[in-house]
């Protein structure tokens, strides 16, 4: 994470287009593009590299209107990407994704390379993960950056705080809206995947 000056320092140089800000945002910040877009998108390490690359792009794009009073270069950086995840979740389609992720209750999903059959919990499992993946990426991109960080990648209220550019009573009135939002989206998508499990 930049500190306040070296990020206002970057912001200066992304929106005099200088190659050295652009490196400088890159190398703090991929890893954590990566990380984030893998939450939300899976392990697949193509879809990954897709959505990761478009975040840049997109970065690329609007930097020049980028304001620091909004929020952290992080924070922007992750609402780039939880919108290009979301984005990719579309393309896909939620009705098509649900009803793939129902049928991993059938062969196809149950048969490891090897032709020998993969126990029930595991589909479970790979099914709620995709569940989970899909709920995040409707959530809004502030609400889902904060519960990947604090829950996934088990960082502290004081981090989340800094991260953010906010203060720790903030970030936990925000985590219980973010709560909240994820239980009610959850929800909503595991009633509409549950008729498709019979079908």
């Amino acid at each position: 994470m930049l500190d306040e000056h070296d990020q206002l320092v970057v912001i200066r140089g992304l929106r005099d287009g200088s190659r050295e800000a652009w490196t400088a945002l890159y190398d703090r910040y991929s890893a954590d593009v990566w990380r984030y877009v893998g939450r939300l998108v899976g392990t697949h390490a193509t879809d990954v590299a897709d959505v990761v690359q478009e975040t840049f792009l997109a970065a690329a794009r609007t930097a020049r209107q980028f304001e620091p009073s909004r929020g952290t270069l992080w924070s922007w950086l992750a609402g780039i990407a939880h919108h290009q995840a979301a984005a990719y979740w579309r393309q896909i389609g939620k009705t098509a994704r649900l009803r793939a992720l129902a049928e991993t209750r059938g062969l196809e999903l149950r048969q490891s390379l090897d032709g020998s059959q993969l126990p029930d919990e595991l589909c479970e499992r790979r099914e709620l993960i995709d569940l989970v993946r899909c709920a995040l990426s409707e959530l809004s991109a502030d609400y889902a950056a904060l519960l990947t960080a604090k829950y996934l990648d088990e960082q502290s209220l004081d981090e989340l705080a800094r991260q953010f550019g906010t203060s720790i009573d903030a970030v936990k009135s925000k985590l219980a809206r973010a709560r909240r939002e994820f239980r009610a989206t959850f929800a909503s998508l595991t009633s509409e995947s549950t008729p498709m499990v019979g079908e």
